[in-house]
């Protein structure tokens, strides 16, 4: 049986994500490539930042930069959106930021709007509200003294901008799509914000390189960098300040899974993108 982007983003999959991938699409990376095409050229907001014992965790910011890069190519205009403890990750790579206050408001969001026009908006390891609207962590603490509401915009503009949301763990902005499967199975508060499409994978940079991937068999062009470059991606945040959020330490790995799997996984989904590539 050939081997979907599906099947690899999900390998080595813990927290009951098998058992949630039920109630995802089959094609998820597909219909989300899929719908990005449809978008007339213009901004795209990306978030990401999940903060973690005082940083940033190195899950998101590698597969928001990624997707961002291949969004410039297919000539949109990525625009991040995140917060201070992903200070200087993305301007590494030359990318428009905009850093949004722990205190922002609907009037914040509204600005955002008019100032930038977005044509659709995606999330990529990013935190969003329970139902007590709260932002928690997997161990159910806490963090909104530390997480920027920008999973706002997902909520005040549901079904006119339209979005896509990349998770791992059930408590980022997507997840409100499958938050009763999630409450069943899972033992923490799900997050209840809603996108148009959800990405499940078990490590949320993996699921924004699937949908790099499938892009790339759409159009017809290799989009998704080398596991070099991605390696070197993720050294230099961990340089400026980032942890792993399994481990919390400051490693070059994701989700405590080392660079050998991180190696593994991108070139799986670049045999499948050369495969969509050439056919």
């Amino acid at each position: 049986m050939t081997e979907t982007i599906e099947d690899v983003i999900l390998r080595y999959s813990q927290r009951g994500i098998p058992y949630i991938r039920r109630y995802v699409s089959d094609n998820c990376c597909e219909k989300a490539a899929q719908e990005i095409l449809s978008w007339e050229k213009g901004v795209v907001f990306l978030t990401t930042g999940f903060y973690v014992a005082g940083y940033a965790e190195t899950d998101g910011p590698a597969g928001t930069v990624v997707l961002a890069l291949a969004l410039q190519r297919l000539g949109y205009q990525p625009v991040i959106l995140t917060d201070q403890p992903c200070q200087g990750f993305f301007e590494l790579e030359m990318l428009p930021t905009v850093y949004v206050p722990y205190d922002a408001d609907q009037e914040t969001f509204q600005e955002l709007i008019e100032t930038y026009q977005p044509k659709g908006m995606i999330s990529v390891e990013r935190c969003g509200r329970n139902r007590f609207l709260q932002y928690a962590n997997m161990r159910g603490v806490s963090i909104s003294e530390h997480t920027a509401p920008i999973d706002e915009l997902f909520v005040a503009y549901q079904g006119i901008i339209p979005s896509i949301g990349v998770g791992d763990g059930g408590n980022e902005i997507g997840m409100g799509k499958i938050a009763g499967a999630i409450s069943r199975k899972l033992s923490l508060e799900p997050c209840v914000v809603s996108t148009d499409i959800l990405v499940v994978a078990t490590v949320s940079n993996w699921g924004a390189y699937g949908i790099v991937a499938a892009l790339s068999g759409r159009v017809g062009e290799k989009l998704l960098p080398g596991f070099s470059w991605i390696r070197s991606y993720i050294a230099k945040t961990v340089e400026i300040g980032s942890v792993d959020g399994v481990t919390h330490e400051m490693t070059c790995t994701v989700d405590g899974k080392s660079m050998l799997t991180e190696q593994e996984i991108i070139t799986a989904l670049e045999r499948i993108e050369q495969g969509g590539i050439c056919a």
